[in-house]
């Protein structure tokens, strides 16, 4: 069958790649229909590694999926042939100390799709946990039920923030987990998010999704932003979503006396951590790693129509074209958010 496969650093081919999966009482075989194009993804096909996951033999990518049941294991009686469904693509050990304080996100030994040695979803069709596995209501599309992944990282965020009615929260970043983590504040009840960043394309989608103040750093200062919309008084709440080095360590600028703080950008060198400006206002500060037991929640917003993340699907390729789709990706192309790949013309 074919697959995108990552061969090496910045070498990608779709071509006929197997991957044997054995269907276990408790899994699902999944044909593919949408594929999300992830920042990670193209981190591995640009640069060979992300951290300590280094691709070390060719890899399958992608893990923002969606598709269609076509099999089910003999104790699986919540999904049918038929089901249409998106997968969590982390499926940790049931019995880690970890997963068993529910923290499963932080199990040390979970199974990643598309992060080294584990092949992702960027083929005709996955064998998955059906737990990991999730019903779509009928007015979900593929498309949509496929950012349900970056988007739980959003919602995962919101509730770490622990977002209160009326809040003021500055999402730093209008990259595809900085939108969906507006898109997430808002509906956890946020009364205005500022969204900063210095690619006017993104700032006038963020612009469309709410009530929402775009924010250009390179002609407007954050901070300054912030107390306007605030009385002087800052942010309630502070999502770095940029993983940029200045602005994740400057987030208690914009910050209000006790309030919270909340890295969801990963840096890729170490930053500056003002403990000083920490300490005076008593910030709070929260982590992001994945998300964990939101999958659900994200539906259910999808299907209310209290999230719509359409907005944020900015290009479409064919499988056939999944090659030109990261290279595309990589060349990191203004107004872009989120690129998604139409696997019904798999070859």
């Amino acid at each position: 069958m074919k697959a995108l496969v990552l061969e090496e650093k910045g070498k990608l081919a779709l071509r006929d790649h197997i991957v044997e999966e054995e269907l276990g009482p408790r899994d699902v075989r999944i044909q593919l229909k949408v594929v999300g194009v992830c920042g990670s993804d193209v981190h591995y096909y640009t640069h060979g590694a992300i951290g300590p996951f280094v691709v070390r033999e060719p890899m399958v990518l992608g893990h923002e999926a969606a598709g269609v049941v076509t099999e089910v294991g003999s104790a699986v009686r919540e999904l049918k042939v038929g089901d249409r469904v998106c997968m969590e693509p982390g499926i940790p050990d049931p019995t880690s100390r970890a997963t068993r304080l529910g923290l499963y996100n932080l199990d040390p030994a979970v199974r990643f799709w598309a992060t080294p040695p584990i092949h992702g979803v960027l083929r005709p069709s996955v064998v998955h946990p059906a737990d990991f596995t999730f019903k779509l209501p009928d007015n979900v599309s593929f498309e949509a039920a496929a950012m349900v992944e970056p988007l739980a990282v959003g919602v995962h965020a919101a509730i770490k923030a622990r977002v209160k009615p009326g809040d003021i929260a500055v999402v730093t970043g209008a990259g595809p987990i900085g939108l969906v983590t507006v898109l997430a504040a808002l509906a956890a009840g946020c009364a205005r998010v500022i969204v900063s960043d210095v690619d006017d394309d993104k700032l006038a989608i963020a612009a469309k999704l709410g009530p929402v103040t775009p924010v250009n750093v390179r002609s407007r200062d954050l901070t300054e932003a912030a107390r306007a919309e605030t009385d002087g008084w800052g942010a309630d709440i502070v999502f770095e979503c940029s993983g940029n080095e200045k602005a994740a360590a400057d987030v208690f600028d914009p910050l209000c006396p006790g309030g919270c703080v909340v890295y969801v950008g990963i840096p890729l060198e170490p930053i500056a951590y003002d403990v000083a400006k920490a300490q005076v206002k008593e910030a709070r500060v929260e982590h992001v790693f994945r998300y964990a037991h939101v999958f659900p929640r994200c539906i259910a917003m999808l299907s209310s129509g209290s999230i719509d993340v359409s907005p944020l699907i900015t290009r479409t390729f064919p499988f056939s074209r999944s090659v030109e789709a990261f290279e595309y990706a990589a060349s990191a192309p203004k107004g872009e958010v989120k690129i998604q790949i139409d696997m019904q013309d798999q070859a």
